[in-house]
């Protein structure tokens, strides 16, 4: 196993960290993912992680815990999204669009006067694209109690945020607020996003939250089968990334290490194109008969 384990990745402290963070982000990034595709809010996810990136932008500035920083602003953003467009879906994505221009601006600003302060560049590729190697083990307490918070939530309106999702009209008929649980959703996806910028940097958490959920659904024939699915691809797109990111320092001469979030996207976004397989052969066996 030489060949696959490059030396000292089972004993390295850091890469059990990375793994350890890595599985807990992927498995609530994949549960919530699942309604965040089934709701057509993938748009939603990408904005938060716009938004995300200015509150980790304005922690790095300020001298706080990056993690604070993604979950705070994507919070802020969820709910702002869902405050101004709650009635129909117009208006839903015009309010994000209009977070998101905000998002990006905030963000400009914070990079740049964390630039003029003085700030390692490094600060800003953390923010931007992640470094599971460099999370230090006293963040894992904090992530695993805001993914059971998450997850807890999602278990608690899962029947209402499915049959809302479905049918509007439904929902309402029997009795569910759906602005309630739309409100509780929009604040797991927030959370989803701050917690996967941790992993894979804020401008790329949305392939963790819909590559693998979008995979699942394609593949399992009911819900819950494509949550499960789609969890066992998040763990296995981060544990890949994490292997591969440590294997690629003996790579070249210089032993410079690729970014796990280069690996993950890669597994996660080839993990979605073999899904398509099936379909093509069916297209081509049914073009030949």
């Amino acid at each position: 196993m030489k060949f696959l384990f490059a030396p000292g990745f089972t004993s390295s402290g850091p890469v059990h960290v990375a793994l350890a963070l890595g599985a807990m982000v992927a498995i609530v990034s994949a549960l919530v993912g699942v309604f965040t595709v089934v709701r057509s809010q993938s748009f939603a996810g990408h904005a938060l992680t716009d938004v995300a990136t200015a509150g980790g932008a304005g922690a790095g500035y300020l001298g706080v815990n990056a993690l604070a920083g993604f979950v705070v602003g994507s919070l802020t953003g969820g709910v702002a999204m869902e405050t101004i467009g709650v009635h129909r879906v117009r208006s839903r994505d015009v309010a994000t669009g209009i977070v998101l221009g905000a998002a990006t601006g905030c963000s400009a600003l914070f990079f740049y006067l964390a630039a003029n302060a003085g700030s390692s560049t490094g600060s800003t590729q953390r923010i931007l694209f992640g470094s599971l190697f460099e999370v230090a083990p006293d963040t894992l307490p904090i992530v695993g109690l805001l993914s059971v918070v998450t997850v807890a939530a999602l278990a608690l309106i899962g029947r209402a945020l499915l049959l809302s999702s479905v049918s509007p009209e439904m929902a309402t008929v029997g009795g569910i607020s759906t602005r309630s649980v739309g409100v509780i959703f929009m604040l797991t996806l927030a959370v989803s996003v701050g917690l996967s910028s941790v992993a894979i940097g804020a401008i790329l958490s949305t392939a963790l939250l819909i590559g693998p959920a979008a995979s699942a659904l394609r593949m399992a024939r009911t819900i819950r089968g494509a949550m499960l699915l789609a969890c066992v691809l998040g763990v296995v797109a981060t544990s890949l990334g994490v292997l591969l990111a440590y294997d690629s320092y003996n790579w070249s001469s210089r032993h410079t290490p690729l970014p796990v979030s280069f690996f993950v996207v890669v597994v996660v976004v080839v993990t979605y194109a073999l899904t398509y397989v099936p379909v093509l052969r069916r297209r081509a066996t049914t073009g030949r008969s």
